[in-house]
């Protein structure tokens, strides 16, 4: 077997962090924007954005909930009401103060000091606040109940650490916020959003994850209880893909969220709040990505399917193009995975070697290469991203007749969702490791093993400085706990930390 050359210059196993960046960067998903912390995204990033999106909030709609806008800047009046929840995001807040500039006398602008506003404007972090304000103004009796919001924004986090997709100062997110008479009503609706997120996760995204409910500590500010998908990374590291809060009635008692119940008597309203965000793509990139660029699952692809003519700036290029026209309609009109393909003929001008291989870093789920001689003989070459290489190291091209593929191309791509999905779980599966002690912990992530994965330990779920303490223990090993699956056997022994019997099963893990 010959040595793969490979499209990226950096492989996983070498510096995943800087493969992650190049991906992003080869597969021309974003870019710096030249203010720190945020970043452009380009037209296939934000492609398959576009695609989580429509898929989301068509299962966010078949819930119930209905979208709305709520205002980018927030009264600082507005977070003083809610001590907790704003402490949690105070060093992330962005301020306005002002709201005009005037010249500086040398050639720049400064804010005019004439312009100050009477009262801060936060730039939206999150919109518990605004939110809860209008919903104190939109419910009034239980016949008003429950009230379902959502919104698709951007929101503004400060932060001090950050990387494409999985933290930037501002990203685009859907935030879910719902109102309703009592705490079961108002759970069922929290672990509904999470099952969704569940769903979408493994469905659309490919990526298998853990559903469950965060320790104490981790808390979303001022919620009750806090729930999470999990998804591990290709280096073993957790990331956060999503959450969905129980708020109780805290929110409601500050913004004064109440309805007269059928007794006519006033009652506080139990609230939730849930969400996604464009750091599910920073996911998939690690989820699926390998040393050639991109992997997309064809359910979150911008086009499944790319058609690419060995175009020769010669007359007989008029007919080619017409015979890829024509498979491009055909396969357009066939369905796979509950949709119409997306199949993009690329016309540009260029070899069809280097434009296949920027598909390939793209991650496009097939790639079709047609040339003239193919074009009279009725043919077509197949690539299949996740299955680039043959066994002997070359580019794996299936070559097929235009109606056999026709006849397979939907299963085709439904296959390679599927693959991708499997080979996922696997991995997961395979790195996650049952810790009995304190000691086996500590060997296990100071091994010399690059990715150890996440250990699984049962715990007493201790509360206040005995929590306190188990946080600084995970802490100088650079651990968080990610949350206790919903779906988990009862469990036996004694508590990793705390050495009293264990109620509960949790993971541990290093994470982003």
């Amino acid at each position: 077997m010959s040595a793969i050359r490979h499209a990226l210059t950096t492989k996983r196993e070498d510096d995943f962090a800087q493969w992650y960046q190049e991906v992003i960067s080869e597969a021309e998903m974003a870019e710096e924007s030249g203010v720190r912390g945020c970043m452009v995204i380009k037209p296939w990033g934000y492609g398959i954005w576009e695609r989580m999106q429509r898929l989301m909030d068509d299962r966010i709609k078949e819930a119930g909930v209905s979208n709305c806008y709520f205002p980018l800047f927030i009264p600082l009046s507005y977070f003083a009401k809610e001590a907790e929840h704003v402490d949690g995001f105070a060093k992330e807040m962005a301020v306005v103060t002002h709201h005009r500039l005037v010249s500086d006398g040398k050639g720049g602008l400064t804010p005019d000091p004439e312009a100050k506003l009477e009262e801060p404007l936060i730039v939206r972090p999150t919109s518990e606040t605004v939110i809860g304000s209008a919903m104190s103004r939109w419910v009034q009796s239980w016949r008003d109940l429950p009230l379902m919001t959502n919104q698709w924004a951007n929101v503004v986090r400060w932060e001090m650490r950050t990387r494409m997709f999985l933290r930037t100062s501002e990203f685009l997110w859907q935030e879910g916020h719902t109102a309703h008479a009592d705490r079961q009503e108002a759970m069922e609706e929290t672990l509904r959003a999470l099952e969704m997120y569940r769903d979408f996760a493994e469905t659309e995204l490919a990526m298998p994850v853990i559903a469950g409910e965060k320790p104490e500590n981790e808390r979303f500010p001022g919620a009750v209880a806090t729930y999470s998908i999990e998804a591990m990374m290709q280096d073993g590291k957790a990331l956060q893909a999503g959450t969905s809060h129980y708020l109780g009635t805290g929110f409601a008692k500050a913004a004064g969220i109440t309805y007269q119940d059928r007794e006519g008597t006033q009652q506080l309203c139990h609230t939730t709040s849930w969400g996604t965000s464009t750091r599910m793509i920073g996911g998939l990139i690690m989820t699926h990505g390998d040393d050639d660029g991109l992997r997309v699952p064809p359910m979150v692809a911008p086009h499944q399917i790319v058609i690419l003519p060995m175009l020769r700036d010669k007359p007989e290029d008029a007919e080619l193009l017409a015979y890829c026209e024509e498979l491009r309609r055909s396969l357009s009109a066939r369905y796979a995975l509950g949709e119409k393909l997306r199949v993009l003929l690329d016309k540009r001008p260029g070899k069809a070697t280097q434009k296949r291989w920027g598909w390939v870093k793209k991650g496009v789920p097939l790639i079709l290469e047609i040339g003239g001689r193919d074009a009279a003989n009725g043919q077509i070459t197949v690539v299949r991203r996740d299955r680039l290489w043959n066994t002997e190291g070359k580019v794996n091209f299936q070559a097929m007749s235009q109606e056999a593929f026709l006849g397979i191309a939907a299963g085709e791509l439904e296959d390679l969702q599927g693959a991708l999905y499997a080979e996922a779980l696997a991995k997961r599966d395979a790195n996650i490791t049952k810790i009995d002690s304190m000691e086996e912990l500590n060997a296990f992530f100071s091994e010399t093993k690059r990715y150890p994965g996440w250990a699984e330990v049962v715990w007493s779920r201790p509360t206040g400085d005995e929590l306190e303490d188990v946080v600084k223990q995970l802490k100088s090993l650079k651990l968080t706990m990610r949350n206790t699956p919903l779906r988990s056997d009862p469990v036996e022994g004694t508590c990793l930390f705390t050495g009293q019997p264990a109620v509960e099963r949790i993971y541990v893990a290093r994470a982003y």
